[in-house]
């Protein structure tokens, strides 16, 4: 037992820092990898070649030659595979690198999020008043693209002035749902699936119902406005809360946004980003004392 810890410790003391930066690093790698994957339908897929190469492994010990040869051989031929694959997840990991620095350094991701916030729940508020009916998706981990594809692609700045437009029942878009990735209206006109619970009121209709179902099958959060009630509900995790203010419907937005989906952020982007948004303020305090002084 003392060889044990002797072996140990002699390993311990082998440690320099670049190895313990070197671990690190490539765990951030693997877990921001894996956070990607969440956000993708591809996840089925890594765990199949994941058990191929299981299989692999296996095969080389037990000397089966002919099955190990086939194998190997496919997954080399593979790896250009998964590179078309995972062409658009590839993609938008490197447009969130190259996203993640300054806006999230400077706070400027919270000071989207809180205007796309106040936006909603303004117009949200005025559509209760005048009963227009609303359904609006936040996209957050799960992507969805799927959903995006049923209507019209918009890319566009959140405004109230658009969100009355394209709810207005004169419009074509206005039967559907609204789609918000990355503080912009990605897409209107959007289609969702109706959820499968049949224990729910029969007051609620169908755009209730797709609300739910949404949340049912993503980590999406919806808010919908009744056209026949004028009032307003948040869906989140397949339940529905009902007839918020809007006060409330901020609270509730931006608990469930701010920590969430493309606003998320982990590790040490978040350290660097609390203690320079700490510094900014209290940068700004000094000044404000010299200038009162």
């Amino acid at each position: 037992m003392q060889s044990f810890f002797d072996t140990v410790f002699q390993f311990i003391r082998m440690i320099q820092i670049n190895d313990i930066i070197d671990i690190l690093v490539v765990s951030f790698v693997f877990y921001k990898a894996m956070m990607l994957l969440r956000e993708t339908r591809g996840e089925q897929l890594v765990r199949g070649i994941i058990s191929l190469f299981i299989i692999m492994q296996f095969s080389d010990w037990l000397s089966l030659n002919t099955l190990y040869f086939l194998l190997r051989n496919t997954m080399q031929v593979g790896l250009l595979a998964i590179i078309v694959v995972f062409q658009p997840e590839l993609r938008r990991a490197l447009e969130k690198m190259g996203n993640t620095s300054l806006k999230t350094l400077t706070g400027q991701e919270n000071e989207e999020l809180q205007k796309t916030v106040d936006t909603i729940a303004s117009t949200c508020a005025r559509f209760s008043r005048d009963r227009v009916g609303a359904l609006i998706v936040f996209e957050r981990f799960t992507r969805l693209g799927d959903i995006i594809r049923t209507g019209t692609v918009l890319d566009a700045d959140i405004s109230e002035d658009l969100l009355v437009t394209i709810f207005n029942t004169n419009i074509p878009l206005h039967d559907g749902a609204v789609v918000i990735r990355d503080n912009r209206i990605h897409a209107a006109s959007c289609f969702l699936p109706l959820t499968t619970n049949e224990n729910l009121s029969r007051e609620l209709g169908t755009r209730h119902r797709s609300a739910i179902g949404i949340t049912e099958c993503s980590d999406a959060v919806v808010v919908v406005v009744s056209e026949e009630t004028g009032k307003i509900s948040f869906g989140k995790d397949g339940n529905l809360t009902r007839n918020l203010s809007e006060e409330t419907l901020k609270k509730a937005l931006m608990k469930s946004l701010e920590n969430a989906g493309p606003q998320k952020k982990d590790g040490i982007f978040a350290a660097v980003g609390n203690i320079f948004t700490k510094w900014k303020e209290a940068h700004s305090h000094d000044k404000k004392e010299e200038s009162d002084e």
